[in-house]
């Protein structure tokens, strides 16, 4: 098992730390993601106010049930001591066929033991055209060659 990512943060463990929250995202699994996340974290997400694993696991589960093929890029913004800054891009359809992207950044601050013990997210999405999409890898994991953000101008 490797070890966990704990602050201080470096570019190196930022990345790592981003990475992995993205590919556990990619997942769509709300109990394995909840668990990085402290017992008593606190979110904001849009306008929602989520605390504690039970209500992060509750809202992904609600999330991904709305937001369907959900494929996610994260990428690193600054990063400094116990603090990371995210930005992202994801791409997901509604139960009517109609795909969506939405872009945003995070916030994230996390405990001496590497979990985020605060998380606030500001997104905004908007409709495209299903041959708009730009991520058509496999639900899961993004591969490794997939560009990243900057690359793709986002």
């Amino acid at each position: 098992m490797n070890s966990p990512i704990v602050p201080p943060f470096t570019a190196e463990t930022a990345a790592a730390k981003v990475r992995a929250a993205e590919d556990a995202w990619n997942g769509r699994d709300p109990a394995r993601v909840a668990l990085a996340y402290t017992p008593d974290s606190r979110w904001r997400n849009r306008a929602e106010f989520v605390n504690g694993r039970a209500e992060i696991e509750a809202f992904l589960a609600r999330k991904w049930t709305r937001e369907l093929d959900y494929r996610l890029v994260k990428e690193v913004w600054a990063y400094g001591g116990n603090r990371i800054a995210v930005r992202f891009a994801y791409e997901f359809h509604d139960d009517s066929g109609q795909w969506f992207r939405a872009y945003g950044n995070e916030n994230w601050q996390f405990n001496a033991e590497g979990l985020m013990e605060l998380r606030l997210a500001s997104i905004n999405e908007h409709p495209i055209a299903e041959a708009d999409r730009k991520f058509h890898w496999p639900l899961g994991r993004r591969p490794d060659d997939h560009p990243s953000l900057s690359a793709m101008g986002f």
